[in-house]
């Protein structure tokens, strides 16, 4: 598929440009034309063969031209224009977190620096600390973040590894008609990061599958082409290993490739002092194959329930499941809403109207309005005559769209002096309130969220820590505190499900979990095409040990309404 590479291309041109100081509308067209195409869920390809570019929502004629110029002849001129007299290790800097394009250009211009033997070394003798607006902090933000592209260089994002491996499932299940095939590995346990990705399917003829995996649309490189393994380089640089193993052995394969190392390891030491081995080709005593071709056999012999993959971590769930106490876990089914989405109101680029019917089309019966509130103004915060204009438009499709209900909410900010971007009478006029800050990331942020949870009309605070995985670390925030002071008030806190925040993470939900606090999930889409992301979040919930009564994105809609209104009331009860 093309997505990726022409989402690269425009993000590359983006980056460029604003190294040149170019400007910034520019900038911003390109890399709102990057997140949309990459978070596509259709081929750009087969978009632009039936002459739809410019249905893309944000795609306008000039965005769609260079896709068409692409898609014909391989090259884009504007992109070559762009990029031609800027090196690959020059612009390989600015995927360091905390460097940014402007810093960049500075130490280009003062310091000569080109790549990353250069900046190491002007960090090293003391250079980069001495230049303007620079300084010790910026410096040793510059070094975390180098070492953090390290790390993620080894690994990649499960939203941008999961839509590519679903299909290329898909793809081999038409032209193979395999009987059973599954990703394995943390991809399966839905981490979120991804190190190497494996594919496991059950199959006589594992040469010819092989060959049809090979020759897939997304494959640009072949690496192994056997009977019973074969690896790839996809069009986006990501390398795919595809294992043919016997039926009689799939789910013995799957729960071995699956792991983890340290679940795995405890499993066969309780195999071990049954008198029996594991393995990937089935469970043993001696040399009789007791099973293997269903995972639910390995677990089963070993006196165990299945384990949903989520929890295979070694964080208590075998100890869990020998007592009988495993949770029941969220189920993907079990979501009826989105309750963080951005709309043309502010800047998405889908209107509420078609954001509903998407949200009805995937099942949901309601989805949450929020918008920036007005201080945002980068990202077009809605004054508060546009906000109540806002509200009165989603009273009206409403009473005209059956089978969902749109409730009308705002992500508003917390300002740097903790109160809130718009007045209680406005606040109390929305169905649901979600607190967030985005700006001011180190000054008091423990103190501005524990403030805005103290609000009866707030129900929940966004991405509580801020961090970008790919490249921001977050606030500086005492989550302890924030736990505390979110159980104390009833106040919900979001698992942020878009692919770069996944935030909270899995750990310190499950920490929240423990302390009673609830959740919401949010994809933060700014168009339709990123309501999938919702996956990400649910996996999340569950390698957090979450159940549907932590999350309320799984309340029936009456329900959900009234547990909205109880801070209010609550809070009403105390007052009087």
């Amino acid at each position: 598929m093309k997505n990726q590479v022409i989402s690269e291309m425009f993000e590359r041109m983006a980056d460029v440009l604003e190294f040149k100081g170019e400007n910034v509308f520019k900038i911003n067209a390109y890399r709102k034309a990057s997140r949309i195409i990459q978070n596509l869920t259709e081929d750009i390809e087969n978009i632009w063969k039936m002459g739809r570019l410019r249905e893309i929502p944000g795609v306008g004629e000039g965005i769609a031209k260079k896709i068409d110029e692409y898609l014909h002849t391989g090259k884009m001129k504007k992109y070559d224009e762009v990029t031609h007299d800027v090196s690959d290790s020059l612009i390989e800097l600015m995927n360091i977190p905390g460097m940014g394009s402007k810093t960049l250009s500075l130490v280009h211009k003062e310091l000569g620096v080109k790549n990353l033997e250069d900046l190491k070394m002007v960090i090293e003798d003391g250079r980069l600390a001495r230049l303007p607006k620079i300084g010790e902090k910026k410096v040793e933000n510059i070094k975390r973040g180098i070492e953090r592209l390290s790390v993620m260089r080894e690994r990649l994002l499960l939203g941008r590894v999961l839509p590519l491996v679903e299909w290329i499932i898909e793809d081999l299940k038409k032209k193979t008609k395999v009987s059973q095939i599954a990703p394995a590995g943390s991809l399966r346990r839905m981490k979120e990061t991804i190190g190497d990705i494996d594919i496991l399917t059950a199959g006589k003829d594992g040469r010819r599958i092989i060959e049809q995996f090979t020759h897939l649309p997304q494959v640009k490189e072949i690496l192994v082409s056997g009977e019973t393994k074969g690896s790839i380089i996809t069009h986006g640089g990501i390398q795919i290993d595809l294992r043919v193993v016997p039926e009689e052995s799939f789910g013995a394969a799957l729960q071995y490739f699956t792991g983890s190392k340290a679940h795995n390891i405890k499993l066969r030491d309780m195999a071990k002092s049954r008198g029996l081995k594991i393995n990937e080709y089935g469970i043993f005593k001696g040399e009789v194959r007791l099973g293997g071709q269903a995972e639910e056999e390995i677990y089963s012999l070993l006196g165990l329930p299945w384990i949903p993959p989520e929890l295979r971590e070694d964080r208590g769930e075998i100890e869990a499941s020998l007592e009988g106490n495993l949770p029941e876990l969220v189920d993907y089914q079990d979501i009826l809403g989105d309750l963080h989405i951005h709309s043309n109101y502010s800047d998405g680029t889908s209107s509420i109207e078609e954001i509903a019917i998407k949200a009805r089309e995937l099942g949901y019966k309601f989805v949450a309005i929020c918008d920036h509130s007005q201080s945002v103004k980068y990202a077009g915060g809605l004054s508060e005559d546009q906000l109540l204009h806002q509200i009165e438009e989603i009273k009206e499709i409403n009473e005209r769209i059956d089978g969902i209900k749109i409730l009308a909410g705002n992500e508003v900010d917390i300002k740097q002096d903790g109160t809130l971007d718009y007045p209680d009478s406005i606040l109390a006029k929305l169905d649901i309130v979600i607190a967030a800050i985005h700006q001011g990331f180190r000054k008091q942020v423990t103190e501005r969220m524990i403030k805005a949870m103290e609000n009866p009309y707030v129900n929940i605070i966004a991405h509580p820590t801020g961090r970008l995985i790919s490249g921001r670390e977050g606030y500086g925030v005492n989550l302890d505190l924030i736990l505390e002071k979110a159980a104390e008030t009833n106040t919900l806190l979001e698992i942020n499900a878009y692919y770069d925040r996944l935030d909270l993470n899995d750990i310190n939900c499950r920490k929240a979990k423990k302390l009673g606090i609830r959740f919401s999930i949010g994809t933060d889409a700014h168009h339709v095409d990123q309501l999938w992301m919702i996956r990400l979040g649910v996996g999340v919930a569950r390698r957090a040990w979450i159940n549907k009564l932590d999350l309320i994105n799984t309340y029936p809609l009456n329900e959900l309404e009234d547990f909205l209104k109880m801070k209010i009331w609550n809070n009403y009860r105390l007052m009087k």
